[in-house]
This record gives structure tokens, C-alpha cells and sequence, in this order.
């Protein structure tokens, strides 16, 4: 096995040739991989993969820019192995042939191991990658997959079951900071001298405002550097002019199909029912600000009027349509802040989930039990024949009754007399809705018309 602390990865590279910042600083030995210390810390588990070379087939999961293919390469040369790389976006069946033979091709004739590493494997459907199985478990290659994505939605079942899957982390700012500090001091590959760039001198606080910026990528904080060392006289220090030339076009990491924009609407959500109005505006600010649509946020707060605020303040669902309708009327700029007042209403407003609750117990009572007949006193008689037939007989015209109530009525099938599937809780104006249910409900039992014998 190669000495994985001393020996260089990269020493084959042509010097003259470019690479941007961010390929040159990838790391070649597994102390400088910055960040994920759950995984790669003394006596955690891809760290000790690496300094025993017993390895299984594994996924890395994680946001773009944290190390997945910096990782596979670290441990693809420990165990001295050849590293294939093919990525899901560009390749098919015929590439992933392609790699299987030539795996098959050194395990054949020198006994080399082979690391197949596939970039988006997500993006593989699910007959491609089944094509990997029969491999994974022969052991003609050692499967690393890195993904985006949420595996457990976006890979099939089997190759799950074949690959151990590990989570990496959103690098943090300070993770980011000493990946720039690391490029700006190293004169091989970062650009402290002139063979690969400019030397850069900048501010500890522009470094850390470059690092916030990067937004949990490593590859976009260097590539901020990168640009910064082309925009600045060899020498110079950065001015902030300059440094918001660079930033100004920098976008939020928000994937409006993936794990981030899921993760974000999940803490909108229950920062509302959490009663929480500054974490409503402070989710609501992070989407928005990552590009997300504000009539998708609109949308949601008309599910939360009536998941969880329900029946303790009616008024929630009309406040969150108003806000939706100024949106439509006025554009973003003040519709904007009309979706966030229905947030902060929605936050404070008091909470019931009574009405979600009872509407998804009577569908499940409905599909699980028998299609119970209509009581005759509440089915319809719009002809003679029907009515000939009792439909409608002693139906009692609420209106009629004392209190407009018919106590002792019941209106459910026979067999589900006694069901109750709303029970309103004891806030907002649910309170009063509870209070009324229970004066009704003691009319029925003392009244002497029961439409049901108990």
C-alpha cells in the first residue's frame, strides 16, 4: 500500500498545464481533507477505511463542493488502486461496459484493483444501475458512488443494499477559510508566487466574507479566490471594490428539486406551527434569497392555515389568501412582504390540527370499512317513488327545533353511531367551538327522540 501521507497524487500532472485553483488544490493526502471529521477523524470509519484498506462498496452523500471525488481519489491511491471516474450526466450503459471491461481487463492480468467512482449517480435510472450489481458483488471493482441527492429517494433498493451510504457535511465557514488561507500561503499549487497566478494580499475580514459567500462549498470559495488573484495587481492588497465585483454575481445554494429546498420548506413549516415568527421570516428570507418561487411559499402557508391552525383562527386561510392575491396584483417588492405578515400572523396564531386530523380519520374509516347505506330519514326524495319508499321520512328540519338543534338526531349510518372524528382543542376559537359541541351533545342525551336505540 502507498504511503498515503507522504506520497503525491498528483505528481504526474504536467506542471505547465492549467488547472483552475480549485483542481490544484485538491488535497493528496487525507490530513489535509478539511472538514467531515465525523467520517475522516481519528478512529471514524472512512478514516480507517483508508489507513487499513479494507474497503466496501459506499455512496457519499452530500451538498456540492465538500470532497466526495477528492475522497474516492484519496483512497483510490492508498490501496494503489486505478481510479475510473465516469459521471452519470455524460455516460450510459455503453461507458459503464466500458469501465467493467477495463476493470475486468487489470484484475485479469496484474491483479490491480480497480475504484469506480460515478459522479450523479442519481441521475442513472434504475436498469443502469443495475448494471453495476453483478460487479459490486463479484468485487471487479470497489463501488463508490457520490450523490446530491437524498439516496434513499433517488436509488433503487438494491444498489442500497450493496453500498453502505455515508453523509457528508456543509463545509462551515471557518472549513472554507482555511482551504482559501492554505491556497493563498502554498507556492506549488495556490498562488503565493507567480507560476500559477498573482500573489493576493487580503484582509482577515475579506477573507471571512469571502468564505461566508462561498456558502458551504469549498470549490466556490476558491474559485471566488481564484478570481480575486486575476482582478489584483501582483502584490496589491484586495479592496473592497474588488471584492464585491466578484460576489456580486455569486448565487445561494438553493436546488428547487432537491434536499436543500426540501430541508428549508421543512423549517418554514415548522417554524409556523412551532409558534416561532422570527425562524418563519428568517426561512422564508433564506428561500427567497436562494431564488425560490414566493408563490410556492404562499401556497404552503394555505396548508398550514388549514394543517395546523385549522379551526383555533379561521381567519388564517383568508389572511393567506389575501397575501397571495396582493402578490398577484402588486409583484414581489411589496407582495413579498404580504406573504411574510401572513407568516408572522400564522406563527402567533393559536394551533389546532383538529380539523386535519378528523378529516384524515374519516378517510381512513372510509377505505378500510363497508360502503354503510344512507339512513333513509336523510336520503333525498325528489320523486314520488322515492318518497313512496320512506326516503326523507322523519328527517327533523333543524330549524324547526328548539335552539334550531334536532337533539337526540343522528346523522351517520346506524353502524357508526357513537364515531366522533372532530375534537376541537381547547385554543383559540376552537375553545368556544369545544364549549358548543358538548352543550349540543348533552341535548342529546336528555332528549327523548333518539334516533338510534342506544
Amino acid at each position: 500500500m502507498k504511503d498515503l501521507f507522504s506520497d503525491n497524487l498528483f505528481s504526474a500532472i504536467p506542471t505547465e498545464a492549467y488547472q483552475p485553483l480549485a483542481a490544484r488544490m485538491r488535497p493528496t493526502r487525507l490530513d489535509d481533507y478539511i472538514g467531515q471529521s465525523h467520517l475522516v477523524g481519528p478512529g471514524k470509519p472512512l478514516r480507517r477505511m483508508v489507513e487499513t484498506g479494507h474497503c466496501h462498496s459506499f455512496i457519499l452523500w452530500g451538498p456540492p463542493g465538500v470532497g466526495k471525488t477528492t475522497f474516492a481519489k484519496l483512497l483510490s491511491h492508498a490501496l494503489d488502486a486505478q481510479f475510473i471516474e465516469i459521471s452519470a450526466v455524460m455516460s450510459g450503459v455503453k461507458e459503464i461496459r466500458a469501465a467493467v471491461d477495463q476493470a475486468k481487463q487489470l484484475r485479469m492480468m496484474n491483479g490491480t484493483q480497480t475504484v469506480l467512482f460515478v459522479d450523479e449517480v442519481h441521475r442513472f435510472n434504475k436498469s443502469q444501475q443495475d448494471a453495476f450489481l453483478p460487479f459490486i458483488e463479484d468485487g471487479t471493482f470497489l463501488f463508490i458512488g457520490a450523490t446530491t441527492e437524498n439516496p434513499a429517494f433517488e436509488l433503487n433498493s438494491a444498489l442500497l443494499s450493496r453500498a453502505r451510504v455515508y453523509r457528508l457535511k456543509t463545509p462551515t465557514a471557518d472549513d472554507i477559510k482555511q482551504a482559501l488561507v492554505r491556497a493563498l500561503q502554498s507556492d506549488e499549487k495556490g498562488i503565493a508566487n507567480g507560476s500559477q497566478g498573482n500573489s493576493l494580499q487580503i484582509d482577515e475580514y475579506f477573507l471571512s466574507v469571502l468564505a461566508q459567500a462561498a456558502d458551504g462549498d469549498i470549490r466556490r470559495g476558491l474559485n471566488f479566490l481564484e478570481i480575486l488573484s486575476d482582478l489584483v495587481e501582483p502584490g496589491s492588497q484586495v479592496t473592497q471594490a474588488q471584492l464585491e465585483d466578484v460576489l456580486g454575481g455569486s448565487v445561494r445554494r438553493f436546488d428547487r428539486k432537491g434536499d436543500v429546498f426540501y430541508d428549508q420548506i421543512s423549517a418554514f413549516h415548522k417554524s409556523v406551527r412551532g409558534s416561532s415568527p422570527d425562524g418563519a421570516l428568517y426561512w422564508m428570507a433564506r428561500m427567497l434569497d436562494g431564488g425560490c418561487d414566493p408563490l410556492y411559499i404562499a401556497r404552503r402557508l394555505l396548508a398550514i392555515a388549514s394543517e395546523d391552525i385549522g379551526n383555533a383562527d379561521p381567519r388564517a386561510l383568508q389572511i393567506g389568501l389575501n397575501a397571495w392575491d396582493v402578490f398577484e396584483r402588486v409583484g414581489p417588492g411589496e407582495g413579498n412582504r404580504a406573504i411574510a405578515q401572513a407568516a408572522v400572523y400564522m406563527a402567533c396564531a393559536p394551533k389546532s390540527n383538529a380539523v386535519y386530523k378528523a378529516f384524515n380519520q374519516a378517510m381512513s374509516d372510509v377505505a378500510a370499512q363497508p360502503s354503510y347505506e344512507v339512513p333513509v330519514h336523510l336520503r333525498n326524495a325528489p320523486t314520488s317513488l322515492a318518497k313512496s319508499m320512506g326516503h326523507g321520512d322523519e328527517y327533523r328540519y333543524a330549524h324547526n327545533e328548539e335552539h334550531a338543534y334536532a337533539a337526540g338526531e343522528n346523522y351517520l349510518p346506524e353502524e357508526l353511531a357513537d364515531r366522533r372524528f372532530y375534537q376541537p382543542t381547547d385554543r383559540g376559537l376552537e375553545k368556544k367551538i369545544n364549549d358548543k359541541l358538548a352543550w349540543l351533545a348533552d341535548l342529546d342525551d336528555q332528549s327523548p327522540q333518539q334516533r338510534y336505540e342506544s
